[in-house]
């Protein structure tokens, strides 16, 4: 066998029309119903397949499955009955990926099979696993059709708008539950410790209270230690990062076995549990080359296999790390071509052939190893003719004086990398001294905190200066800081409303805001005010007192450019302040939407110097219709706020405009 895979060449009459993927996958359903592929070690490896096959007999149905990794180019439910036409058997086809259940079929049996995909898909986070996926899936089947139905409409009812909490923590995770741990395991006891021996001395210098047994305090602390360990090994008890079972050896060496088997009997070999990116014709040509390529000077045997490299192979989709393998296991040197029909990458890899290694690692051409932008657009990555233009590459490639070979690669992450490290380890020691300088700095930093919080809530609030706004004002403000800030900006400018006849600039603002507060400035720091309406009152407010400080231009000057913009506020952020002319701003950080803004200063010498950072600066509000998610103010509300980029006096007329009055 070894010398006929060094030196045969499949004759042209002896060569067989390769498999569809769908007539291959019947043929393994036929000699098992459940079909587990061996590309998936890390996630699924092939030793699962007597626990789907014992989920299976649950549906009460003739049930095959088949565990494949996910392919894009591939439709599930047509590739399913494609398989079931070519087994010609009735039954529940299910289709299962490297994370669920992701289609399901039934042929000539009755069962819920898309109300138990339904199940499946809102009942379970995305890190459940596939085989817990398949568990639930069946469950569902088992129950009937009416049952099931009730329930698809429950979960879908039930989680429609929030997912479902995961099931596994990862490594990051772990590491903060240890720090924590030693935090509290050293902070606490000695925060005990601490806090009891400063009143016991408070008490021994007043003379007053009984005085409490020595053994009292350590033992407290020492309790509280074996407390918090038991709680923490309780709480923090997660052993593993996934729902993935560890890979046997045999699982492991399962794909780069069956690749080298083939390779034996061809030099090409495809995936045949993947679509077919070659077509007869395509293959046909390609031998040829290789064939040439094989008897040319300096040539030798070229190995391609079309393969997807997936994170959850064994080569945790490293192709150097696969080719490697299927190098060892296969014991001939020969040129190996990874071509991955998936996201149509092509690397090759030299053992033991003339030519230099690093010049197939760095002079390939990027149009033969990642492809342009018809292949990226088409279902095959135009495989075909990049493999011939890589055969090219080859026939031209300056000849070495002695065979050339690769390096040894990386090793691949250990095979059972899911396993989490034990809680007592990694961040725990920094925890421990973590918490015993906190639980030394506790009471002071308490004491400190309490008697500056006091000191606040006793001084009076004071608006910020306005040089100072386009620094410190935030672009995603939090609802406390707008009610804060609309709070003290309405009642500074009611204190300093001296002039109750001036009702042509300040007591118009202050109208404006009034009527936005209903008339009592402490429902600007009530919750449940809309942000869009609390920035509206800040503006008003602001330019209120301008105003009466005298700093507003008069309407003749609206349009000079080179005079201070009082009658105009910052259109990138309100909250800036005045603005000091009118420019045309980038908006989006996604292609170059432009609007005309008044800008302040500091924005201005943005949309100058830097146009794209102008996109960060703008004032995003909630907005209602999305959730949580965060738009600029101008499209956050159709309130007056809107008016703010056409001038103060604009945004009087809207509110009064909104709320009636004339």
């Amino acid at each position: 066998m070894t010398a006929s895979f060094a030196t045969a060449t499949p004759a042209r009459a002896a060569e067989a029309t390769p498999v569809t993927q769908a007539a291959y996958l019947a043929d393994r359903l036929r000699e098992n119903p459940v079909h587990v592929t061996d590309q998936l070690p890390r996630e699924l490896p092939r030793s699962t397949a007597p626990d789907f096959a014992r989920l299976a007999k649950k549906t009460g149905v003739p049930t095959y499955v088949l565990v494949l990794p996910a392919q894009s180019s591939t439709d599930g439910r047509q590739l399913l009955g494609a398989v079931h036409d070519r087994l010609n058997r009735d039954g529940l086809y299910v289709l299962v990926d490297d994370s669920t259940v992701a289609e399901a079929t039934a042929y000539g049996v009755r069962v819920p099979a898309d109300a138990a995909s339904t199940v499946t898909t809102y009942e379970l986070p995305y890190d459940a696993g596939p085989l817990r996926s398949f568990g639930r899936f069946v469950d569902v089947i088992a129950q009937g059709g009416e049952k099931a139905t009730a329930r698809a409409e429950a979960a879908r009812e039930t989680y429609r708008d929030d997912e479902p909490a995961e099931m596994y923590i990862g490594p990051s995770d772990r590491r903060n539950q240890s720090f924590v741990t030693g935090i509290l395991l050293t902070g606490m006891p000695l925060l005990i410790l601490l806090v009891a021996g400063y009143a016991g001395r408070r008490r021994r210098r007043s003379g007053a209270g009984r005085r409490v047994p020595r053994w009292v305090v350590p033992g407290a602390a020492v309790v509280t230690a074996a407390a918090l360990t038991l709680t923490a090994t309780v709480v923090f008890g997660q052993t593993r990062s996934s729902a993935a079972e560890p890979p046997t050896p045999a699982d492991l060496s399962a794909r780069g076995g069956r690749v080298a088997a083939g390779l034996k009997k061809d030099p090409v070999y495809a995936d045949p549990e993947s679509p077919r990116v070659l077509d007869s014709r395509q293959l046909d040509r390609l031998r040829d080359r290789i064939r040439d390529f094989r008897r040319s000077d300096g040539g030798g045997p070229v190995y391609v296999s079309l393969m997807p490299q997936t994170p959850a192979s064994e080569s945790a989709g490293d192709s150097w790390l696969f080719a490697a393998a299927v190098h060892a296991e296969a014991r001939q040197d020969g040129l190996y071509v990874v071509a991955d029909p998936d996201d149509g990458t092509i690397n090759v890899y030299n053992y033991g052939l003339r030519i230099d290694s690093t010049l197939l690692s760095l002079d390939l051409p990027d149009a033969v190893r990642f492809g342009d932008s018809r292949a990226d657009e088409a279902d095959d990555h135009l495989l075909g003719e990049r493999l011939d233009t890589l055969m090219t590459f080859l026939d031209k490639a300056p000849r070495t004086d002695r065979p050339d070979f690769e390096s040894t690669p990386a090793a691949a992450p250990k095979a059972d990398e899911h396993t989490l490290p034990p809680l007592f380890a990694t961040d725990f020691w920094p925890g421990l001294f973590v918490g015993a300088f906190a639980a030394l700095l506790l009471s002071g930093a308490v004491a400190g905190g309490m008697w500056i919080a006091g000191r606040l809530r006793r001084r009076d609030p004071a608006p910020e200066p306005t040089d100072v706004l386009p620094l410190t004002a935030p672009t995603q403000p939090s609802a406390s800081y707008l009610r804060r800030t609309a709070y003290t900006e309405l009642t500074t400018l009611i204190s300093e409303f001296t002039d109750p006849d001036d009702r042509t600039r300040a007591w118009d603002h202050l109208d404006a805001a009034m009527l936005l507060a209903d008339g009592d400035p402490d429902r600007a720091r009530a919750a449940g005010t809309a942000p869009a309406t609390l920035v509206a009152v800040i503006v008003l407010a602001r330019a209120g007192r301008a105003a009466l400080a005298g700093d507003a231009d008069d309407a003749d000057d609206a349009d000079d450019a080179d005079n201070p913009r009082h009658d105009l506020c910052c259109g990138v952020n309100p909250l800036h302040g005045p603005a000091v002319s009118r420019h045309h701003v980038r908006v989006s950080a996604q292609g170059n939407s432009r609007r005309l803004l008044p800008v302040c200063e500091p924005c201005r010498d943005t949309a100058i110097a830097e146009p794209g950072g102008i996109p960060g600066r703008l004032l995003k509000l909630p907005d209602p219709s999305l959730g949580n998610s965060r738009v600029p103010y101008y499209d956050a509300t159709d309130g007056p706020l809107t008016a703010v980029p056409h001038g103060i006096a604009r945004l009087i007329d809207k509110v009064r405009e909104t709320a009636g009055v004339h």
